[in-house]
C-alpha cells in the first residue's frame, strides 16, 4: 500500500533519474491535474454513463457504471488507487467502456464516505492527505474486499448490458492490486482476467498474502510493476512468477522502466503517458484474449 515510504522512494527515484527539483516536481503535479484527457481509440463506441448504488452486506456502495450504448459486453470491475473514485478514474473507466466493456468503477470507501473522498487535485504526496487516507485504506480488510467483490460481480451479472456467457475482468491500481487477486480467487468461475498496475503488497509475510491465493484462481493475469517498486522489492516478481507457473496460469509480469509507483493514474504527479499507454495496450490485449 502507498505510504510515506513510497513517497520517499518516488522522490529519490526522481532525483536519481533526472535530477528533478522540488519546483519541477510541483510543476508536474499541477500539469497532471490540469490534463485530464485520454486519447480516444479510432474504433471507440458510444457509451452510457450512470452513477449507481449497489447493496452490499455493509451498506450501499456508490459507484460509476459505464457501458457501450448497445449490445451486451463482458463486465469489468475497476479498483482505484488509494485516492479512490474520482474524475480521473471515471475517465479511465469510460475509455475502457469505449473499447467494448461494461465497466464498474467502485468507491472502496463507501462505508465511511461517498466519493470523491479527496478534493480535486489532491496528492498523496501531501502529508495531510496521507494522514486522512491511510485509516480509510487500512479499514478495508481482506474479508471486506471479498465481500465487496461478490456484491459487485452480482451487480454486473444482473445488468442486461453484461454478457454473462463471458467471464469478467478486473483491474486494480496501487492498493487495488491485491483486490484484483482476492476477487479472482473468491470468484474463479466468473473472473477470467485480472490486471494489477503498480500494485502494492502483492507478496507479504503472513497467511493473508495475496500471492498465496493464486492456486484458487482461474484465468490470465497482467502485473505491470513500477521500476522503483521493483527496486524496493526485487524478489516479489519472482515469487509471483513461480506461483503462477506452479498453478499453471498465464501471467505477464513485467517491470516498466522509468515508471514510478502511480504512473498509470491519469491525475498522478507521476503519470507517465508513454508507459501508461503501453500498460493500457497490454490490458486490452489481455481482455481481448481472456474475455472473448
Amino acid at each position: 500500500m502507498c505510504d510515506e515510504h513510497t513517497e520517499q522512494d518516488n522522490a529519490r527515484f526522481l532525483g536519481h533519474k533526472g535530477g528533478m527539483t522540488r519546483r519541477r516536481f510541483g510543476a508536474v503535479t499541477a500539469s497532471a491535474a490540469l490534463a485530464l484527457t485520454l486519447p480516444r481509440a479510432a474504433n471507440a463506441v458510444a457509451v452510457i454513463e450512470n452513477d449507481v448504488r449497489i447493496p452490499t452486506p455493509d451498506g450501499m456502495a456508490d459507484c460509476y457504471f459505464v457501458h457501450p450504448a448497445s449490445g451486451r459486453h463482458p463486465g469489468v470491475i475497476v479498483w482505484p488507487d488509494i485516492l479512490g473514485l474520482r474524475p480521473a478514474f471515471r475517465l479511465m473507466g469510460k475509455r475502457l467502456a469505449e473499447a467494448g466493456y461494461a465497466v464498474l468503477v467502485v468507491n472502496p470507501y463507501y462505508r465511511r464516505m461517498a466519493a470523491p473522498v479527496v478534493a480535486e487535485g489532491a496528492s498523496f504526496q501531501d502529508p495531510a492527505t496521507r494522514e486522512f487516507l491511510m485509516p480509510l485504506a487500512m479499514s478495508l480488510t481482506p474479508e471486506v474486499q471479498v465481500t465487496d467483490a461478490v456484491a459487485f460481480v452480482e451487480f454486473l451479472d444482473q445488468q442486461a448490458v453484461v454478457d454473462t456467457s463471458r467471464r469478467i475482468g478486473t483491474t486494480g491500481y496501487c492498493m487495488g492490486g491485491p483486490y484484483v487477486m482476492r476477487t479472482a480467487a473468491a470468484l474463479p468461475a466468473r473472473v477470467g482476467a485480472g490486471a494489477s498496475f503498480h500494485g502494492s503488497r502483492l507478496v507479504v509475510d503472513g497467511a493473508d498474502s495475496p500471492h498465496l491465493l493464486i492456486p484458487n484462481m482461474r484465468g490470465s493475469f497482467l502485473f505491470a510493476i513500477a521500476e522503483n517498486d521493483d527496486q524496493r522489492e526485487p524478489e516479489a516478481k519472482e515469487v509471483l512468477r513461480q506461483a503462477f507457473e506452479q498453478a499453471g496460469l498465464a501471467a505477464e509480469i513485467e517491470v516498466y522502466p522509468g515508471a514510478m509507483h502511480g504512473w498509470c493514474a491519469l491525475d498522478s504527479h507521476l503519470y507517465n503517458p508513454e508507459q501508461a499507454e503501453r500498460a493500457w495496450s497490454r490490458l486490452l490485449a489481455l481482455f481481448a484474449q481472456a474475455l472473448a
